[in-house]
């Protein structure tokens, strides 16, 4: 059940944080099997025509209402987007505050949540959806995917059909600013972690958790990154490697200067870079 998934007090450990006048994170620490500290963030962007894009829902808190109604406004959520097949726990809770607000999410998400058959009071199985991103190796990954137009006025989107968890990543034009979920982590899970006892976490010193520490190794950013590239290259590009790189150079081709990820920290410095060394073997295999 999603109570098992999520933060039990999250008024108490959320982070928000302005990323640009336009752009605000809500950030709460969150474990993957009860073991690895990855953090969760919602990403929260001023559409230039009104209101906001909420990019991955967390709790719904009155601190999160009050991001939506800064930014904006009366037209309140334009759109709920569900990045992946992972991230939709809190769509049924966002959809009932603002029920015009349109769900974007992936191909077999809204399968998933019916497969639960209400036994989850987190999940609504009856959310519709606007727009599914359909699973569709026909069709090239530089063709631009139009949702709708005041969607597409500010939003760059690729989706990721072939990766594990079919990701959603977006770029948000008037800033250059990249938002992703599990395409790319940036471990370890600073601020996401910063408002919890330290003494009750998994992943500080003297908490024996072999998982956690390897898991931090593999899904850094900066250092030797052997692991992140074997893990994407053996593991997230696994089944169709050749698309999975095509998509990365349509992500690579857009003039992006930040990266936003769901799981650990924000890269506001040389994001480009940091990018390309994440996906070194990948861009390499594309030119040999």
């Amino acid at each position: 059940m999603s109570d098992k998934l999520v933060p039990a007090n999250p008024v108490d450990v959320m982070v928000i944080r302005d990323i640009t006048p336009n752009i605000t994170t809500l950030s709460v620490p969150f474990l993957r099997f009860g073991r690895i500290e990855i953090g969760g963030r919602c990403t929260i962007v001023r559409m230039s025509g009104g209101g906001v894009l909420v990019f991955s829902p967390i709790a719904l808190t009155p601190e999160a209402a009050a991001v939506v109604t800064r930014l904006g406004g009366e037209n309140g959520v334009k759109y709920l987007v569900a990045p992946d097949i992972e991230h939709h726990i809190f769509l049924s809770e966002w959809l009932k505050a603002y029920p015009t607000a349109r769900i974007i999410g992936p191909e077999g998400l809204a399968e998933k949540r019916a497969a639960t058959k209400g036994k989850d009071p987190r999940v609504n199985v009856n959310d519709n959806f606007f727009a599914v991103l359909a699973d569709n190796r026909s069709q090239p990954m530089r063709e631009p995917q139009s949702i709708a137009p005041d969607f597409d006025a500010d939003f760059g989107l690729v989706y990721f059909d072939m990766h594990p968890n079919k990701e959603i990543v977006l770029l948000y034009r008037p800033e250059n600013i990249l938002i992703e979920a599990d395409l790319m982590f940036n471990l370890p899970a600073i601020e996401q972690y910063q408002r919890v006892d330290p003494t009750t976490r998994v992943g500080v010193p003297g908490h024996a958790n072999l998982v956690n520490r390897i898991f931090q190794t593999v899904m850094r950013t900066q250092g030797n990154l052997v692991w992140a590239r074997r893990f994407q290259w053996y593991f997230a590009s696994s089944r169709d490697r050749a698309r999975f790189n095509e998509g990365l150079s349509v992500v690579d081709s857009w003039p992006f200067e930040k990266i936003i990820p769901c799981h650990g920290e924000t890269i506001e410095k040389d994001a480009k870079e940091v990018f390309r060394q994440v996906f070194a073997w990948h861009f390499a295999s594309k030119k040999n």
